[in-house]
């Protein structure tokens, strides 16, 4: 008997059916190609690539996504097995051959005792199925999205991904940058200073101008070009073509600060970045989202007073994606707030990146798992990046304007390193990195331990 449907053959429903499967559970697993094909796809293989043969770094000591393919694999991640089966030349990244993989991930599917594939679009939730993960990805179908905003609110289901960079707080400069809200205003944390301010004279606003407008802009995918901006997320070289002066009345206006290292000096415009995680380990630059392509886009960045050395944990972007509100709408073991009986994965969760669309695939699963064994549903503790992913899109700290994120380490719970604050900075760095690694693996082993012996 069928214990588990999961809607969507990518990488997450995929997983999710592989770990379900390997632990007894029989499953349904539904992929709606080739009965209804998507403009991004081209094959009919479960677990498509679609726009990069690259799972990114494979660095388990000092990068975060490594560290996160190191926990998959502790997993026994079906999807890791196959990447390192396939995996191509790329120096210390993990890239695939892409076909190989698929076919890989597909046989592994179609050929377990316990996994019934059925090639077939879901458009709805029947009453009568008790334990759904939706793991439908960035272009789920228009029937289901209406299923899913049916089932929450209007602001719950977002249709394009506006991002704006993100930075590590230690990487500002804050002998040129201030902390100060516009007008002084108390923000919702009761201080005044919500917002660090890079100011920029009118010479410096004006060849910023003009770089934005004669930088190289990424091109869209085919299945993106028709799809419209809001006027609420237009690219920031879109609004500074429209004239010199949009931006500094617009993302960039200088009106109600003062600059306290020029004392009386109003600045003629300004970049604000806005904290935007619980520790103040990251901030975003506000009004910031952008297509142009990445290497353009740190050049200039790091052009603004106070970001000439500027560490990014992500960069600006703006594509066609379908994601839910994650923190308004799931519980920390991924189940939907209003019909637990259903569960999220992958990139509709608001995850960035092939490997943190398995990692949510493989949670969700494993919090199903335990579901039916009438166990807790305890998601790993958030110094593991898997643990750390899911704290990011399920928070409930009054999240506005939530954005899809990939793995870094600004997400991971910080860790104490005053024993080596003496240290040169790049040493203090990669030790502090190794320490993070080694500390995610072993609460990662203890999670599993503890919740699934």
């Amino acid at each position: 008997m069928t214990q588990v449907k999961i809607i969507g053959g990518g990488l997450a429903g995929c997983e999710a059916a592989w770990q379900l499967a390997e632990r007894g559970i029989k499953v349904d697993l539904y992929e709606m190609r080739p009965e209804k094909s998507t403009p991004a796809h081209q094959t009919s293989e479960l677990a498509e690539l679609v726009c990069s043969n690259s799972f990114r770094s494979d660095d388990k000591l000092s990068n975060a996504v490594g560290i996160l393919h190191e926990e998959l694999r502790i997993c026994g991640s079906l999807i890791m097995k196959a990447a390192d089966k396939h995996k191509v030349p790329a120096g210390s990244a993990l890239a695939v051959d892409r076909n190989l993989f698929s076919a890989e991930v597909t046989k592994h599917i179609s050929d377990h005792k316990n996994i019934k594939l059925i090639q077939k679009e879901v458009k709805n939730i029947p009453d009568d199925w008790e334990n759904i993960i939706i793991a439908t990805g960035p272009l789920t179908s228009e029937p289901l999205s209406k299923f899913i905003l049916n089932k929450s609110s209007n602001d719950s289901l977002y249709f394009f991904d506006a991002i704006a960079p993100i930075i590590y707080s230690d990487s500002i400069d804050m002998s040129a940058a201030w902390f100060q809200s516009r007008y002084n205003k108390v923000g919702p944390s009761g201080s005044l200073n919500d917002y660090i301010n890079c100011p920029l004279n009118e010479s410096q606003y004006l060849q910023f101008v003009d770089e934005l407008i004669d930088a190289d802009r990424a091109s869209f995918n085919d299945w993106e070009i028709d799809t419209p901006y809001f006027d609420s997320c237009l690219p920031i070289e879109v609004i500074a073509r429209s004239g010199p002066q949009t931006l500094r009345h617009g993302p960039m206006k200088p009106f109600g600060l003062n600059n306290p290292h020029k004392k009386g000096d109003e600045p003629y415009a300004v970049v604000q970045l806005r904290q935007d995680d619980i520790t103040g380990q990251l901030y975003n630059m506000v009004g910031f989202q952008t297509k142009i392509k990445y290497g353009h886009q740190t050049d200039i960045f790091k052009k603004i007073p106070g970001l000439c050395n500027a560490r990014f944990a992500r960069l600006g972007g703006i594509h066609r994606n379908t994601y839910i509100n994650s923190p308004k709408l799931l519980l920390s073991n991924l189940s939907l707030i209003s019909d637990q009986r259903i569960k999220f994965a992958g990139q509709i969760t608001g995850v960035e990146g092939y490997v943190e669309s398995t990692s949510m695939g493989l949670i969700s699963s494993l919090m199903t798992y335990n579901k039916l064994k009438m166990r807790n549903q305890i998601p790993p503790p958030e110094t593991t990046a898997m643990g750390s992913l899911i704290s990011y899109i399920t928070r409930k700290d009054d999240v506005k304007n939530f954005q899809p994120m990939n793995i870094n380490f600004g997400l991971f719970e910080k860790m104490n390193i005053s024993d080596i604050r003496k240290k040169p900075k790049r040493i203090r760095d990669i030790e502090k990195k190794n320490r993070i690694a080694q500390r995610a693996e072993n609460d990662l082993n203890e999670w599993l331990s503890s919740n699934f012996a």
